[in-house]
């Protein structure tokens, strides 16, 4: 159990501010939560369990959890019943949830009003890119937030593992023209986000820049529209997670046996260093990339 003085420790880390521990989870917003389980039964995910109150289903495999909410009031106001799936929020492990979250508000972070209903908890937030979310999670060891707004469904695995090794590697973000030391500035100042070198790339889409974690879990990739394309602000927006494996070729050819498909063209075909699947829905894509375990 950590200590109040281990949280305020840990929130003055000039390299870790918040107590960065890794992604709890991403979450999805869809009208088609069916269509989107489909897709990620595919990729190894399976459902584990349903909110108490809501439309909202938990997927899980190794150490990975996606959410994936069709709760008509909890849906983004850009969005309708007839929209793609979007990415709509990423949940952080940190020490302390309260004291993250107070430190990013006093550096300039917008809150997100929470609605808790009876037997739910109240997960802090702040604004992201576009209409998502950012969520601050410390209960992610003996208690887990899933354990309060989620019921386990029966007869099923509930810590299904990982296919070939998976586990979180990052996020793409697509940002508007120019705006590129904004969000590196945004990242840097509230979380502890450190660009890498700007020649340094991971995987088979080597576009924009790397931003590392402080806790060096997981990564954001930031990627501008491409010259002479109209940019509009509402298209910043987070694009699609990528996996790390230690061995893609293997993860692909065991993907490819689930029935998911990748992307094989000139300048985007897998090999060794990543591979991207093609879009369910319209929207909805995993990039593999090559990552040793440390």
């Amino acid at each position: 159990m950590s200590t109040t003085t281990d949280h305020r420790e840990a929130l003055t880390d000039s390299a870790n501010p918040l107590g960065l521990a890794g992604i709890e989870f991403i979450e999805y917003a869809t009208s088609r939560p069916q269509a989107l389980g489909q897709a990620l039964e595919m990729m190894g995910f399976r459902p584990v369990a349903r909110h108490r109150s809501r439309e909202v289903l938990l997927y899980r495999q190794g150490e990975m959890n996606i959410i994936i909410n069709a709760h008509i009031s909890d849906r983004p106001s850009s969005l309708t019943p007839d929209e793609k799936p979007v990415i709509a929020a990423i949940a952080l492990r940190v020490r302390d949830a309260a004291a993250a979250y107070q430190y990013v508000l006093n550096r300039g972070a917008w809150a997100v009003p929470t609605h808790v209903e009876v037997m739910e908890l109240n997960i802090p937030a702040i604004h992201g890119v576009g209409s998502s979310r950012i969520y601050f999670v410390d209960r992610f060891e003996e208690f887990s937030i899933y354990d309060v707004d989620f019921v386990p469904i029966p007869t099923v695995e509930h810590h299904p593992p990982a296919i070939a090794g998976l586990r979180w590697f990052g996020v793409v973000q697509y940002i508007g023209t120019d705006r590129m030391e904004d969000w590196i500035e945004f990242y840097g100042e509230l979380f502890g986000f450190e660009a890498v070198a700007p020649d340094q790339h991971f995987g088979v889409m080597t576009k924009g820049r790397i931003l590392r974690s402080p806790c060096r879990s997981f990564y954001l990739q930031l990627i501008e529209p491409e010259p002479g394309i109209v940019d509009l602000e509402s298209d910043e927006t987070l694009q699609r997670i990528g996996l790390g494996t230690p061995d893609v070729p293997a993860t692909v050819k065991a993907l490819r046996e689930r029935g998911v498909k990748f992307v094989d063209h000139a300048s985007q075909t897998h090999n060794e260093r990543g591979a991207l699947t093609t879009n369910w829905l319209g929207n909805v894509a995993f990039e593999l990339v090559h990552e040793e375990r440390q």
